[in-house]
């Protein structure tokens, strides 16, 4: 799905069924299809859930305005829509979608659950996508004694030795059948190899995106 040509949503949703509240809403968490990160909440009704549907496009009951919200229309951060799914209750529903700009807050932020004490923390996504930000973290606020940021000192040389041992590694411990060795080595493996990704500037969601792709 382009960012440029919206598209119907195959996934049918059963939209009687849904169980609306007494106002004739239901709850739609909005979630990045890449990573997991929880983008917003708001409300649907039947038609801005039709709407969504019918267009790809994500579209939401505005309760202050009393009117439909096409989200992004004014911004241009559209929500072009990957999946609809409602809960074992049918009184909630997760929508899952590409976020166009990478924004979905109307304050500039990624995710509308930015608010926490720690101000640099992001919200959470998969465990790969925390810790490649913190392997960021390292290479752009380099920390004294990091094992990180010592790869990072020593370039390609490095980094790329020990992807290619962690590599042998995993082809061991699978050689061995042991689960748990397969388990850590591959660890290794990913965490190196994200190393290698932050030292040549590729975002990890560059990767997802490919599988995506391939997945498709």
């Amino acid at each position: 799905m382009s960012a440029s040509e919206p598209t119907a949503i195959s996934q049918a949703i059963p939209i009687d069924k849904i169980r609306y509240n007494e106002q004739g809403l239901v709850p739609a968490i909005v979630q990045d299809y890449l990573d997991g990160t929880v983008l917003m909440m708001a409300w649907m009704n039947r038609e801005s859930l039709h709407k969504t549907m019918e267009t790809g496009e994500t579209w939401f009951w505005s309760r202050s305005r009393g009117e439909l919200w096409h989200k992004g229309a004014t911004s241009g951060h559209l929500q072009k829509v990957r999946s609809l799914r409602y809960d074992c209750d049918s009184d909630a529903l997760l929508v899952s979608v590409e976020q166009i700009g990478d924004i979905a807050c109307h304050t500039g932020e990624r995710s509308c659950f930015h608010q926490i004490e720690d101000k640099k923390a992001a919200p959470p996504a998969d465990t790969l996508s925390q810790v490649f930000e913190v392997i960021c973290d390292r290479r752009d606020h380099p920390v004294e004694d990091s094992y990180t940021c010592k790869l990072f000192k020593g370039g390609d040389n490095q980094i790329l030795k020990k992807i290619g041992e962690e590599s042998v590694e995993v082809v061991m411990a699978c050689k061995d059948d042991d689960p748990e060795a397969i388990a850590s080595e591959a660890a290794d493996l990913l965490y190196h190899t994200l190393v290698a990704l932050a030292h040549h500037q590729v975002d990890v969601r560059d990767v997802y995106r490919k599988l995506q792709e391939r997945r498709r």
